[in-house]
């Protein structure tokens, strides 16, 4: 556990004042027993909890999925940045239990999916970290009061995990998510890293032992990564997934449908019931997004904008990882009614 004391001296009087605090939860998934990439089954959680919940006051919590590469480990490492938000959430009148979650896989990220080629980190997060976390800390009734949030690949969990568990989850903030993949994520298929490698490299890869070093190729591990978290080959071939190209570099199409199957925005197009009406939901993206996150979040919000659902849009200036804790902030700020759309 992590905590300190701040003191403020009124009228020649100190008076102790408590500053938030980081709580450490070990979990043993039954979820990921067994998963085919063989990474741990034991995790750790971040809890950051503000003065209010050490007096019992129930609050409301926020789930936070980390973006590409990121896991609650980093928040344990490096809390100070988590107990910023922690307090400033506090100053705004809005304190929140705070929990960062820890889905990495080998190949880097589990965009928060269950898939035979990784493992069920749907399910983990929904029905193993959740329970966990409220049997431990008072939270406030009602799924309202309890959000999913992320960045990058975390906003593209958080929305992906809104929309598979509404009742779950009340409100969604989505910060520079991935989504619109013709034009976030198309561009896989012309490096090199991915077009070059063959058949028999790619096999060999896959089929490693679980502490393998990886390449150093940093689109062919995103890649590896996205492939096994949207072109599974089923339960019957356990760890495997299709490949984006065929063995002459070309990008085979019925493929690349598999990953469009999964981009959040091509879902809310197609399926008005995507959200509940009872949801409230925040996508944002800078205006230099280098993902163009920013262009996949405004045509999201353009979809439910015309439907009963909550939502608000919003384009900060900056860039793909620019000032994540202020625009979480304004998320909360948002779904807590203390800001307009």
């Amino acid at each position: 556990m992590f905590g300190w004391l701040g003191f403020l001296i009124c009228a020649g009087t100190i008076v102790a004042q408590a500053e938030p605090r980081l709580e450490v939860l070990e979990l043993s998934s039954r979820v990921l027993k067994h998963n085919p990439l063989g990474d741990p089954v034991t995790r750790r959680v971040a809890v950051f909890l503000p003065d209010q919940a050490t007096n019992g006051l129930p609050l409301p919590i926020v789930y936070y999925l980390p973006g590409f590469g990121g896991s609650a480990e980093n928040a344990i490492k490096e809390p100070a940045r988590w107990f910023k938000t922690t307090e400033e959430l506090v100053k705004a009148g809005t304190p929140v239990v705070m929990v960062v979650v820890d889905a990495k896989t080998r190949w880097g990220g589990s965009q928060y999916l269950n898939s035979t080629a990784q493992g069920n980190y749907a399910d983990y997060i929904c029905d193993e970290i959740v329970p966990l976390v409220e049997q431990h800390y008072r939270i406030a009734a009602g799924a309202t009061n309890r959000i999913i949030a992320g960045h990058s690949s975390g906003g593209y969990g958080a929305l992906r995990l809104g929309m598979m568990r509404p009742r779950l989850f009340g409100g969604v903030i989505a910060l520079s998510p991935d989504s619109y993949f013709e034009i976030s994520h198309r561009y896989l298929v012309t490096e090199r890293g991915v077009t070059n490698i063959s058949p028999a490299a790619l096999r060999a890869l896959v089929k490693s032992p679980p502490r393998t070093p990886l390449p150093n190729d940093g689109d062919l591990k995103y890649a590896l990564a996205l492939s096994a978290a949207y072109a599974p080959r089923g339960r019957w071939h356990p760890g495997e997934f299709d490949w984006l190209c065929d063995a002459q570099g070309r990008v085979r199409e019925a493929v690349w449908q598999r990953w469009l199957a999964n981009d959040p925005l091509i879902i809310v197009e197609k399926n008005r019931h995507a959200f509940r009406d009872t949801q409230a939901i925040y996508v944002e993206g800078p205006t230099e997004d280098s993902l163009k996150a920013n262009e996949g979040a405004r045509k999201i919000y353009a979809a439910l904008r015309t439907r009963p659902a909550r939502c608000a849009f919003y384009e900060p200036v900056g860039k793909h990882s620019d000032r994540v804790p202020e625009r979480l902030e304004r998320g909360l700020a948002w779904i807590f009614g203390r800001l307009s759309p």
